[in-house]
């Protein structure tokens, strides 16, 4: 049997991650699991004074992500913190007791991701729970 309790969903305010939105207030409403919403603000040291208006910015996204009426029966949870993303989001999984991670994957291949590489693919190796990663929507089987 599946228990899901908390849904911990990252996002970075992109259309890939508001994509993979709905999934996760999805498997919230089934399962009848707190939804944490988790925004990482990746600030370089020199924008230190930034952070409060970033910070307060970013709360506010996180407020309108989900519509009123589609919150009846949620429990949310509104949560920004500042660190490096992948870093960020195993550490909330493990303070929060997260019993899934349902994020977006942006996708990147060839030099971009030799470079860069995948925040997502990242958590999927360190975090402590299983992660439900959504890509470029190829295959819906949550319909609005």
């Amino acid at each position: 049997m599946i228990n899901l309790k908390v849904i911990l969903h990252p996002t970075d305010f992109s259309p890939l991650a508001r994509y993979a939105l709905p999934y996760a207030i999805e498997f919230a409403q089934r399962y009848s699991a707190r939804l944490d919403l988790l925004h990482v603000l990746e600030l370089p040291y020199s924008a230190i004074s930034l952070a409060e208006e970033a910070v307060s910015k970013a709360e506010a996204e996180l407020e309108k992500l989900i519509p009123p009426e589609e919150r009846k029966g949620l429990e949310v949870v509104p949560i920004v913190v500042r660190g490096k993303p992948f870093v960020e989001i195993v550490r909330k999984a493990r303070e929060r007791h997260a019993d899934i991670i349902i994020m977006a994957t942006h996708g990147h291949s060839g030099l971009e991701y030799a470079l860069l590489g995948s925040t997502a693919e990242k958590v999927v190796r360190k975090a402590p729970c299983p992660v439900l990663t959504i890509r470029h929507p190829e295959h819906e089987f949550v319909v609005p």
